[in-house]
């Protein structure tokens, strides 16, 4: 960042930015660590927009721009799967990358020379493609680290190195499930928004869904990769893991809960009457749920076809015809609906005619 002129050999580079820049890879964050109290040091120049002493975390103007800086610290997981405490604000640079996930993640660039600094080997693994935890208890203290690899592994095509694979195993077999599912949903929405097979392939076959619950779920044979990338939806992550038989662990937005409320709603679906009734006021991610865990057909007709077609009559014409504002409305409007299922190229004065048919009015 050419624009920070106040250049110091304490100041870092760390994690993604310098993983991406070595890769030749757009960098979607920049993390640049003080070694020492960054609250303290950004003081010293620059308007200071925001600090957090408690973590060592301070947003600074600097000639305009708008720069976050961390000081250099240590953590502990007193409570496993939770979030660490912080034991030491301003420890040295190497405690610091220590308390990353992966070695490729742990890697520091010199703000002030450009020198890289590999206290772990992650130069090396990453010109293995390997992902490598720092030490043992790594999944225990964190198990979202799972959840991140995996998405590591798909956004670079990287694998896991023998060890920590096992490792990984080792933990999905014996899973705490007393953890922070906030955290979890963060690392599933960012991994499944990346919208891969792939990825969904490696979540099921290698277990990682058990972290979610243990309960069994097979690979769904439809594309969904492809679904999503033809149709859309808001939500990519929940078109994914929406159809895992138990979610109980995660707390859903009110959008994100009527979602998959509709889709466990619908029921099967037997004419293009019924499955227009059925995904009317649903979202596009409801409608791909069931389609890929009950009928693929009836969604694709539906979202290809049947969603196009629209009957012209209003209750304004009903009354003009002098019928009398009641339940009968909705009984006439959708019998003109299922004839216009049947041809579409039905037009306004079809539908009147049909009314009136309907009706027996002369």
């Amino acid at each position: 960042m050419d624009i920070i002129k106040i250049y110091d050999n304490k100041l870092y580079y760390i994690g993604g930015i310098v993983r991406d820049k070595l890769l030749g890879v757009e960098s979607f964050d920049v993390d640049i660590t003080y070694v020492g109290d960054a609250v303290e040091y950004c003081s010293k120049f620059g308007e200071v927009i925001q600090k957090n002493p408690d973590f060592g975390t301070v947003r600074v103007n600097v000639e305009g721009c708008i720069v976050d800086f961390a000081s250099t610290r240590a953590e502990v997981y007193e409570k496993k799967g939770h979030l660490p405490v912080i034991t030491k604000i301003g420890c040295s640079l190497k405690e610091d990358v220590m308390r990353r996930d992966f070695t490729v993640n742990a890697l520091a660039q010199n703000v002030a020379t450009g020198e890289i600094v590999d206290y772990v080997g992650g130069l090396d693994d990453l010109k293995l493609k390997k992902l490598r935890i720092l030490h043992d208890e790594s999944f225990i203290d964190d198990p979202t680290r799972i959840i991140r690899g995996l998405k590591f592994r798909v956004r670079f095509g990287f694998d896991l190195d023998e060890h920590t694979r096992q490792l990984q195993e080792d933990y999905l077999a014996n899973i705490n499930y007393d953890m922070s599912y906030k955290r979890v949903k963060k690392e599933l929405i960012e991994t499944f928004n990346l919208n891969s097979n792939l990825a969904f392939k490696i979540f099921v076959n290698e277990g990682i869904y058990k972290l979610l619950s243990p309960e069994k779920f097979d690979l769904p044979e439809a594309d969904v990769e492809s679904l999503v990338t033809k149709y859309n939806p808001n939500n990519v992550w929940l078109v994914y893991l929406g159809l895992l038989p138990d979610l109980s662990r995660l707390e859903f937005t009110k959008e994100e809960k009527k979602i998959l409320d509709d889709f466990y709603s619908i029921g099967n679906l037997n004419n293009d009457f019924e499955i227009y009734k059925a995904f009317e006021n649903k979202s596009i991610e409801s409608i791909l749920l069931y389609g890929i865990a009950k009928n693929l057909n009836a969604a694709t007709r539906y979202l290809d076809i049947l969603r196009k077609i629209k009957i012209l009559i209003t209750g304004k014409d009903l009354l003009q015809l002098g019928i009398t504002p009641s339940a009968e409305y909705q009984r006439i409007f959708d019998y003109v609906l299922s004839e216009k299922l049947k041809n579409s190229n039905l037009t306004f004065d079809d539908e009147i005619r049909l009314v009136k048919n309907l009706q027996k009015i002369v």
